[in-house]
């Protein structure tokens, strides 16, 4: 008896880091899932104690218990119960099985279009900037007082329709892209995304796909 509970101790000291550093995003959907605990409170839970019956995490600094219902009959059953409470809370939230952890930064052509998007918020967001007395007027814009007068004259009307064109790019991220792939709400990878699809659009997502392809033909190369 007493080799035994050393033997499922051992097993659970296992469990417990395993899955703390490598299946983070699973114990964030148990939360999600089976306590309906929010996407931002459950962002950073990590598995504290676990028993045959139950699941103990902590995340933003309270504790939540997740009952397993039917009880474990022993540790050997841990891996398999754990494979299907995720499998079921992705089901259940309308997820994807692959989880983006990485952020790419924009490289050669969409390197540029994100320079440009970011130069043109930074120019126009106040009218000020085309106008004689500013830096941009009188080390570039003085050269051609034209096309600073263009601009001081749509300044209003592109910013405000470029910030609106990119919240709705902001909100298509979170929603398609962000929520589905279990990037966890307002961590630094949720926010690198969401700055990224708010300064160039469609740059950020076809980043953003790329990576959950390149994670699903890898997932498929393992199956065979």
């Amino acid at each position: 008896m007493a080799i035994q509970h050393s033997q499922d101790a051992v097993v659970k000291q296992r469990i417990i880091p395993h899955m703390n550093a490598d299946h983070q995003d699973s114990i964030v959907r148990y939360l999600e899932h089976l306590l309906n605990v929010s996407s931002f409170l459950a962002r950073n839970a990590r598995i504290e104690d676990m028993t045959l019956d139950s699941i103990t995490v902590r995340s933003s600094g309270k504790r939540y218990l997740i009952p397993l219902e039917p009880p474990m009959d022993s540790w050997r059953d841990a891996r398999e119960r754990l494979v299907r409470m995720d499998k079921d809370a992705i089901e259940a939230l309308g997820r994807s099985d692959i989880t983006v952890k990485e952020y790419k930064r924009p490289e050669g052509f969409l390197g540029v279009v994100f320079v440009t998007c970011a130069a043109t918020f930074v120019a126009f967001c106040r009218k000020a900037n085309f106008l004689p007395g500013s830096f941009l007027y009188e080390v570039v814009l003085k050269h051609v007082p034209w096309f600073a007068s263009f601009c001081a004259k749509i300044q209003p009307v592109l910013f405000y329709t470029m910030v609106a064109i990119h919240v709705g790019e902001v909100i298509k991220m979170v929603n398609t892209r962000l929520r589905k792939h279990s990037v966890p709400v307002a961590c630094r990878l949720w926010w690198m995304w969401v700055l990224s699809a708010f300064i160039e659009g469609f740059g950020a997502f076809k980043r953003f796909d790329a990576i959950v392809k390149a994670k699903t033909a890898e997932k498929e190369t393992k199956k065979h």
